[in-house]
């Protein structure tokens, strides 16, 4: 169940009211838009029956402390149990948000008879190693959520989705961007061809990012950190191109030696829509001095109707939820404004984790599965070869 106001609606409820809406013939849909702005409401994740699996946390960094443990905690699902590589720093955030346990290894963690499935959280280059650990361990988890980037190479990402395959144990990837709520309610306005055929999608990030000192010896900068994010959206959004081509420069506010820092991406499609990608993290000198004017936002335009939005994200720790705005031919020129209070910094990060617990209940891939990840690390080789091989990359030498 899910609380939009004063409705409280089941996800099934739900699914059997769009199923209605929307009819089984594509061509003989007909939408009310009025109805189509309550149902909007689709930027909610669905939730798993059961929100008492216990969780263990590896990790104690900011994004824990500040996004995954409110998130969950709002939620209702019961983290059991944390450990990291420094136990004090695991202690001060398990006291800050109320995890009862803390474990000095992450052996200790996998002992714990209440950690049913465990979100791992710690660098990209130590999440492999992790993720080994948790499926050498005698005693299994039912499942895993990594974080993006799953790993640093396809090779490496593929080799970790085929361990957790032949151990048993679910493999969730948090690209969180896709439960970021203006995303997943472009997705569902998609899914129901009120936008029409895709012509031209644009996503565009003027944004400053604290790069962590892990960042500083990866094999790529934006695009495995921060590009992957908006790969990922566009896949969710239109799914796999045939073509990808890309450029790319150092930021010049960026001291540490990097090739990929402003990253621009054109994606092609072969049904002929266009997508792109611009990332801008030096976005002028705003730290040096000058006005500054910082965020993300994204247009999706189709043959019956164009969508306009933004994310919230540049505001943090300011909790500033994402927008859209979509407007429609069968609508007499209208613009409809759904709004919300959720935000993608923190709420967005309880949609992972209830993708790996619905999984875990039904049986059915995980909505972010490791498999469907490898496509969106697939992307990244595909952009990253385009931008410093100065070449048309063809998607199908990479994709899996």
């Amino acid at each position: 169940m899910y609380e939009l106001g004063r409705r409280t609606v089941s996800n099934e409820a739900r699914r059997e009211r769009d199923r209605r809406r929307t009819g089984a013939d594509p061509a003989a849909r007909v939408f009310n838009m009025a109805e189509i702005e309550l149902a909007i409401d689709a930027h909610l994740p669905e939730w798993p029956s059961r929100r008492d699996w216990g969780v263990g946390v590896v990790g104690a960094g900011f994004i824990v402390r500040d996004c995954h443990l409110p998130s969950y905690r709002d939620a209702g699902f019961r983290v059991a149990a944390i450990t990291s590589r420094t136990e004090s720093r695991a202690r001060e955030v398990a006291e800050a948000r109320g995890v009862p346990r803390v474990h000095r290894t992450v052996e200790a963690l996998l002992d714990d008879p209440e950690v049913e499935v465990v979100d791992v959280a710690v660098p990209p280059a130590e999440q492999p190693g992790v993720i080994r650990r948790i499926l050498n361990h005698p005693r299994k988890v039912r499942g895993i959520l990594a974080q993006k980037p799953l790993a640093l190479s396809l090779a490496e990402a593929r080799e970790l989705v085929d361990a957790c395959e032949a151990a048993g144990v679910v493999l969730q990837v948090n690209q969180n961007m896709r439960y970021d709520q203006s995303v997943r309610a472009l997705r569902w306005l998609l899914d129901r061809r009120v936008l029409g055929d895709p012509v031209l999608a644009t996503i565009e990030m003027r944004a400053i990012p604290h790069w962590m000192p892990w960042a500083r010896d990866g094999r790529s900068l934006s695009t495995f950190i921060m590009s992957i994010h908006h790969l990922d959206t566009l896949r969710y959004w239109l799914g796999e191109p045939e073509r990808v081509l890309a450029s790319t420069r150092p930021d010049p506010r960026t001291t540490f030696p990097h090739v990929d820092g402003i990253n621009l991406v054109i994606l092609e499609y072969a049904d002929g829509a266009r997508a792109s990608s611009w990332d801008d993290v030096w976005a002028g000198p705003a730290r040096e001095g000058a006005a500054a004017e910082l965020g993300v936002r994204w247009r999706f335009e189709g043959t019956e109707g164009l969508a306009l939005g933004t994310i919230g994200w540049p505001a943090w720790p300011r909790r500033e939820p994402s927008t859209i705005a979509y407007a429609t031919r069968a609508d007499e020129g209208k613009w409809r404004r759904p709004h919300w209070p959720q935000s993608w910094f923190p709420d967005a990060f309880a949609g992972p984790m209830a993708g790996l617990l619905r999984a875990i209940e039904t049986g059915a891939p995980a909505d972010i599965s490791g498999r469907d990840n490898l496509n969106t690390i697939a992307l990244c080789e595909a952009v990253l070869a385009a931008a410093t091989e100065h070449r048309v990359v063809g998607f199908d030498e990479f994709h899996v």
